[in-house]
């Protein structure tokens, strides 16, 4: 450990961010880094409490994390930079974009305010690119096997990567024209800008990894072609299939799909689209975003920096508490009220509401959003919603933002080629990441449906050791 006494002398200290009047005016990233003598004071707080639930309950990922900590405190940083890197492949991602389950069970957070694990995390990558200690890793000697990988999301960048560095040959085929998957396209600019994931990619194409874009598995290549061409095939295509709303007037041309619309704004960033003719635009609108998660939140920043008149925001749970609750106890992830640095942007922020119909006037477009009050009320079999008398409303809407979350990988293309089971809810079935296709693997939301960015990194590493095993034993 760190400093014995460093959690009852130093108080956590949050990184900064830009102020609002300015940030709202641009994409660029919003966080202000600690300083080297204050992320000092933040490892020092790191105590020596026994069993760390950050490292074993919170981290899906398993980072070292009281080690970690203990060679920052210690000026240890490149040591550091090696042992973070030994779990994580990209801690400079789940450094900017995860909601850090580590720290919710961290042993301070029983009755204090937990270590800044993340902030650390981010610190230590971010001086190991500065400093040169980030190099490619190349296999000592390669094995002639041949893997393709399909999409470059978290999931299919760490499979690639623990794939080539085990020796194998991997192609990573991409249908969009840029490598990255949900980290390019689904996370706007203000939280992770997109030359953090380029710097990786090029390690990744140092260290062997082919990338294709532009092309489609399951259209452009069909699976007859994989299986010629491969040993074995991972399918990490996301959960991409966005739950809808099918309430009436959901045909309304300026209602949307959340990602569709963060989408749009990532490419026009990225120069992929020029003028603002093609882009999804909230500029003097008002704009209801249905859905209360991270990608409602990314929504309503998004909107704020395109100029909307006015932000809903509508979320049909009720409002969480301020505290941790008891239905959520100490090192589970608590549910509670949060607010992010979009919110602070400014917007109105509605609980326990139902999104009943669309309206509009003469023409094609939605004008009004009709709702209602709910509560929630717990009968056999679980909690139904009751609509509260009274309480319907009406607002003015010039633009609708579904972000309700995703079900399932598409069951079109390559899934449906291979005949490809699937579980109840739509995700793939797997056993060990190996599909009822012997040579077919899979890992992230694809199996998992929609999940964290640091759960999608761990789920490729794991299913690169199940692949990297099954081709040792079979030909």
């Amino acid at each position: 450990m760190g400093q014995i006494k460093g959690f009852l002398e130093y108080s956590r200290q949050e990184p900064g961010h830009r102020p609002v009047e300015e940030r709202v005016h641009d994409f660029a990233e919003l966080n202000l880094p600690l300083t080297p003598d204050e992320i000092h004071r933040q490892a020092a707080r790191c105590m020596d409490c026994g069993i760390p639930f950050c490292h074993g309950t919170g981290c899906p990922i398993k980072n070292c994390i009281p080690d970690i900590n203990e060679l920052v405190y210690k000026n240890h940083w490149q040591q550091a930079c090696r042992m973070l890197h030994s779990t994580n492949n990209f801690p400079e991602i789940t450094g900017r974009v995860c909601p850090a389950p580590c720290e919710a069970a961290c042993t301070l957070s029983v009755n204090d305010q937990p270590v800044l694990i993340r902030h650390i995390e981010l610190q230590i990558v971010e001086r190991g690119f500065k400093e040169g200690w980030i190099k490619p890793v190349k296999p000592s000697t390669k094995t002639g096997k041949r893997i393709a990988v399909i999409g470059s999301g978290p999931a299919g960048l760490a499979s690639a990567q623990q794939l080539a560095r085990a020796g194998h040959d991997v192609v990573v085929f991409e249908k969009d024209k840029k490598i990255g998957g949900i980290l390019r396209y689904g996370i706007p600019d203000f939280k992770l800008e997109k030359h953090v994931l380029s710097r990786r990619i090029e390690q990744l194409i140092a260290e062997g990894v082919e990338f294709q874009t532009d092309v489609e598995a399951g259209k452009d290549i069909s699976a007859h072609y994989l299986q010629k061409m491969f040993d074995c095939i991972c399918l990490t295509m996301g959960a991409g299939q966005p739950r809808d709303l099918k309430i009436p007037g959901r045909g309304y041309q300026n209602i949307f799909f959340a990602m569709d619309y963060l989408t749009s704004q990532n490419r026009l960033n990225s120069g992929e689209i020029i003028g603002e003719s093609k882009l999804i635009n909230a500029k003097d609108k008002i704009v209801a975003v249905i859905g209360g998660g991270d990608t409602g939140s990314d929504c309503v920043g998004t909107a704020r920096r395109q100029g909307a008149k006015k932000i809903y925001q509508l979320e049909i749970l009720p409002k969480p508490p301020e505290t941790r609750p008891p239905d959520t106890p100490w090192p589970m992830w608590p549910r509670i009220m949060r607010t992010s640095s979009s919110h602070e942007e400014g917007c109105q922020r509605q609980w326990s509401i139902c999104t009943k119909k669309f309206s509009g006037g003469v023409g094609i477009d939605v004008k009004q959003l009709h709702g209602c009050q709910i509560e929630w009320v717990k009968k056999a079999g679980g909690w139904k919603m009751k609509e509260v008398s009274g309480t319907d409303f009406s607002i003015e809407v010039d633009l609708v933002l579904l972000a309700l979350g995703f079900v399932h990988v598409p069951h079109e293309g390559l899934v449906k080629e291979l005949g490809l089971e699937l579980e109840e809810n739509g995700n793939l079935r797997t056993d060990n990441h190996q599909t009822n296709v012997p040579w077919v693997f899979a890992a992230g939301d694809t199996v998992s449906g929609a999940s964290l960015v640091v759960r999608a990194i761990d789920s490729g590493r794991t299913a690169a050791v199940a692949i990297d095993k099954w081709l040792k034993t079979n030909t």
